[in-house]
């Protein structure tokens, strides 16, 4: 049982400098430095245990987020740890509807990815309170207490609580079949490491070799700046995996997938009507943490829509591995079609760092939702004075001496 009143709530501005080997880069982003706006909860419960929480970033901007959750610590401290997972929903709907803070919201931007980082140190507290790997803690949750976390305003015309529970329901029967599938095989996922927009055509060969060599068939790409390099880039990676691994390619007949960026339920739920998506990405981090995240994967089980969800980033392959493997057991039921994404950055960070086997994430078995950092990567990390930081900027300054 959750216990301890929340007596300390801290953030750190955890940034680490991806963009000197084009790591991460894209059309609309072509120096990223994957940052992490990062919350630690603590309690007066004896066990001490503490609750970690991140929220992702690309490095400017990351004080902002920052700015926000510091802004919503109010609705945190002092608060019982029991009460707020009591009233999951209830607590949730607060940090969402603050009567000021919501102007600059309500439930979308820098806001909401702050309210993500601290729930998301809420259910890492909790689980670890519980002894149990979020995904377990999901997974063996009554239907009824999981639906108790699920703010439902908004979503009721394609998704009522009833019809949720009807496929929480369902998802009963095979549960236990299903959960020792994950435990001996995995989750299947897809890799996008070896081709960033900014890397150079050996970067992507060699990248490409080594990803074959460890067994990996499903690759991303990514495009968008120039379509005639994009051909030709698309061209090199296909020679170098041969025609029989897949690469997303809408000409081969594999359709729309969206959501890393969708900024909450309400714009899913949007794009489902419409019939406006073949895969579903959800983002453990871009909307409000795993509440949210809930609604919308029961939401693409109503639709008969496939989740395939979005990892790049710090710490994403962490969090998001949690869901798609509750959604598995106990909501889909489904692998036709589904894969997670997976880049192989930034693990080393962590104290729980995703375990890959035969290109398919093994199910986390410590304790919490994997989103605890070293402390010392943290402390080397942080913007601007930690070690890594403060040796880069006296570079760049150098450098722009005249």
């Amino acid at each position: 049982m959750a216990r301890g009143r929340i007596s300390q709530l801290s953030v750190h501005d955890v940034r680490f400098p991806t963009s000197l080997g084009g790591h991460g880069s894209d059309a609309m982003h072509t120096d990223p430095d994957y940052s992490a706006a990062y919350v630690v909860i603590e309690t007066d419960a004896e066990d001490g245990l503490k609750g970690y929480g991140i929220t992702f970033t690309l490095g400017k901007g990351t004080e902002v987020v920052v700015c926000a959750v510091n802004a919503l610590v109010h609705h945190v401290l002092h608060k019982d740890l029991r009460d707020i997972v009591g009233d999951f929903r209830g607590f949730y709907r607060q940090l969402t509807s603050d009567g000021q803070l919501r102007w600059i919201g309500p439930e979308k931007g820098v806001v909401h990815l702050a309210t993500a980082a601290v729930l998301n140190a809420v259910w890492d507290l909790w689980a670890k309170q519980e002894g149990k790997p979020l995904w377990k803690l999901l997974v063996d949750m009554d239907p009824q207490m999981l639906l108790s976390c699920i703010d439902f305003r908004y979503i009721t015309d394609v998704l009522t609580e009833e019809d949720a529970y009807e496929i929480l329901k369902k998802g009963q029967l095979g549960k236990k079949e299903r959960e020792e599938q994950m435990l001996r095989n995995g989750y299947p996922a897809y890799t996008t490491s070896c081709a960033w927009l900014g890397y150079s055509d050996s970067t992507l060969k060699q990248l490409c070799a080594a990803a074959l060599k460890d067994g990996w068939t499903r690759f991303k790409v990514k495009v968008g700046a120039d379509l005639q390099d994009d051909i030709r880039r698309c061209r090199l990676i296909r020679d170098m995996i041969g025609p029989e691994k897949t690469l997303a390619l809408a000409p081969l007949g594999i359709g729309v997938a969206t959501g890393e960026q969708c900024q909450n339920r309400v714009i899913f739920k949007q794009l489902l009507q419409a019939d406006a998506l073949q895969f579903l990405q959800i983002d453990s981090c871009r909307l409000g943490s795993v509440n949210e995240n809930l609604s919308v994967l029961l939401m693409a089980k109503k639709f008969g829509i496939p989740v395939c969800p979005h990892a790049g980033g710090v710490g994403l392959c962490e969090l998001v591995q949690h869901l798609i493997i509750f959604d598995y057991i106990s909501v889909s039921t489904s692998l036709q079609n589904r894969m997670c994404e997976y880049v192989d950055h930034l693990h080393e960070h962590f104290k729980y760092p995703v375990v890959i086997k035969n290109a398919s994430y093994l199910p986390p078995k410590d304790a919490g939702y994997s989103t605890e950092m070293k402390e010392e990567s943290v402390k080397k990390h942080q913007y601007p004075d930690g070690e890594v930081w403060k040796k880069l900027l006296v570079a760049q300054d150098s450098c722009s001496q005249p």
